[in-house]
């Protein structure tokens, strides 16, 4: 299974481990790295999303500003490129559990 970091810019925000798969998502165990507690509000929010959204608004209010980080997600071995958070990829961190589609 693969390894990734998920990086703000030079800084880890933490480390994702796949273990498994619930499609159309990976599933990963998440360490966090030392940004991990400058974002975690926003995975948190993220995290707690649930129930009707039909026009979509809550996400799109829960979603921009983690896209506006720019985060992305780089396989540690380097073999693929990095991905962008919710441009190639949507990425849920709820406590040590993680869920990836890209």
């Amino acid at each position: 299974m693969t390894q990734w970091r998920l990086w703000h810019g030079d800084v880890l925000v933490g480390e994702l481990a796949e273990y498994g798969c619930d499609q159309p998502f990976f599933l990963a165990t998440f360490t966090p790295g030392p940004g991990w507690e400058s974002v975690r509000g926003l995975f948190e929010a993220w995290a707690a999303y649930r129930g009707p959204d039909p026009d979509g608004t809550r996400f799109v209010a829960l979603t921009k500003p983690l896209h506006d980080l720019r985060l992305s997600l780089a396989p540690a071995d380097g073999r693929h490129p990095s991905l962008r958070l919710f441009e190639n990829c949507m990425l849920k961190i709820d406590g040590a559990e993680a869920r990836l589609r890209y």
